[in-house]
């Protein structure tokens, strides 16, 4: 008997939808080119990472354990068994919050997740209700967003950044429109700190009025702030540490500031919930419900080895990333400098060229007058050994087709030098056939 073939149009809508299809994109282009320099992956970079310093940190919390007396049968129950939905290092998170961030919740108010990825679906999934629901998203976006809403057929809409950043004005005028089609608007996700992929930052005073907004509109902010403590300098204060009256959602990821292999993030959700019989939870115990649903727990492994890491830095991830956040920021000043010496102002002024230029994070933005599309990443990558990222994937509502985003991270100061100089090339020879 014949095998079947599924037809495409019989699966879910996402599997077609172009969102899904942009990493994969990329990842293809630096296979079939690998001599290709690529400014295109958000990753840390390789050279902090030692491979005996996992054994290091997982030994750090298995010591803890015992201090706090565990038996040996609990530690291998805690290593080896399924663990708590929730977590099981929500404590230990909880307390580097408080050292750090200057967020102060109860344990029990945190969900650990497989990465950030995970609490974004979670948090989607809870929060929107039906139909009416909407999400909105400040634009241009991260693609992990608005891809676990398509998965989840939930209304995202875009509130597109201006050139000098976020307005709250345009936010509150989003939430009115929608209001007015009968739509009731849930929440609102965004990147306060080094965005990705815009690399722009919200000054304090908006992060004041965008609480005040929430609170007056009656909706939530899910904050997501991966690369705050990878940069250079003192952050300011995370929307969650200014919150007083539970507006915010906040998302984490140890992705960035420990490894991206642990797949350790977490959701801080202490807002209350009330049933019909007028029974209290948190926000965090739905969340965990969803989650026993979907992965069941995060793997023992992974978070020992980020507890590890954070007992040995008593919780202060920005002494733990030191050294990272001063190679990421001066990664970002190499980069920008030699933008410069290839594209000079009175040149990038004649071809059109601008790019922004952000204090800290993984991303710059580069302005450019032709279509910065797959076509012209396809030619890059062959013709000047070169990969970079299209904006367009991060606009979900469109946009966006003549930016370019640059990707600092991963890259050596010889390998920034090379490539920056490959892709002034590109962008002349693609000004001048356009």
């Amino acid at each position: 008997m014949e095998s079947p073939v599924l037809r495409k149009s019989d699966l879910h809508a996402s599997v077609s939808d172009p969102v899904l299809d942009t990493m994969n994109f990329l990842n293809e282009v630096t296979h079939r080119y690998p001599d290709a320099i690529s400014f295109a992956p958000g990753r840390p970079y390789d050279g902090f990472f030692d491979s005996e310093q996992i054994f290091t940190q997982i030994r750090r919390y298995l010591d803890h354990l015992v201090e706090q007396g565990a038996s040996a049968q609990d530690i291998r129950t805690a290593m080896y068994q399924y663990g708590p939905t929730a977590g099981q290092i929500r404590e230990i998170i909880a307390d580097s919050l408080r050292a750090d961030e200057d967020i102060d919740v109860p344990a029990e108010s945190i969900v650990v997740t497989v990465g950030a990825q995970e609490a974004m679906l979670l948090v989607l999934r809870a929060l929107v209700a039906g139909p009416d629901d909407v999400f909105l998203v400040a634009s241009p976006c991260y693609v992990g967003i608005t891809g676990a809403a398509r998965l989840l057929d939930i209304r995202v809409r875009a509130v597109e950044e201006r050139e000098d950043g976020f307005s709250c004005a345009d936010l509150e005028r989003a939430i009115l429109d929608e209001r007015e089609l009968g739509r009731r608007p849930r929440a609102f996700y965004v990147v306060p700190d080094h965005s990705n992929p815009s690399g722009t930052t919200m000054d304090r005073q908006t992060r004041a009025d965008l609480l005040e907004l929430a609170a007056r509109h009656d909706i939530l902010i899910v904050e997501d702030s991966p690369y705050r403590r990878v940069s250079p300098g003192s952050p300011l204060p995370t929307l969650k540490s200014l919150d007083r009256e539970r507006r915010v959602v906040h998302l984490g990821s140890f992705s960035k500031t420990i490894f991206p292999g642990a797949r350790v993030g977490f959701a801080v959700a202490d807002q209350r919930v009330v049933d019909d019989s007028g029974r209290t939870t948190l926000l965090a115990d739905e969340l965990a419900k969803i989650k026993s649903m979907v992965t069941v727990n995060t793997s023992s492994l992974g978070q020992a080895a980020v507890a590890g890491a954070l007992l040995a830095s008593r919780g202060r991830i920005s002494e733990l990333n030191t050294r990272a956040a001063a190679y990421y920021g001066d990664a970002l000043k190499a980069t920008l400098r030699n933008l410069d010496a290839q594209l000079p102002a009175g040149r990038r002024a004649e071809l059109g060229v601008r790019w922004n230029e952000p204090t800290g994070g993984f991303f710059l933005t580069v302005h450019v007058p032709f279509r910065a599309d797959n076509a012209a990443l396809t030619r890059s990558a062959q013709e000047f050994g070169v990969i970079w990222t299209p904006m367009s994937y991060f606009y979900p509502e469109g946009g966006g087709h003549n930016v370019i985003r640059l990707s600092t991270s991963y890259l050596t100061p010889t390998e920034i030098e090379q490539g920056v100089a490959r892709f002034a090339r590109f962008v002349e020879s693609e000004s001048a056939a356009s």
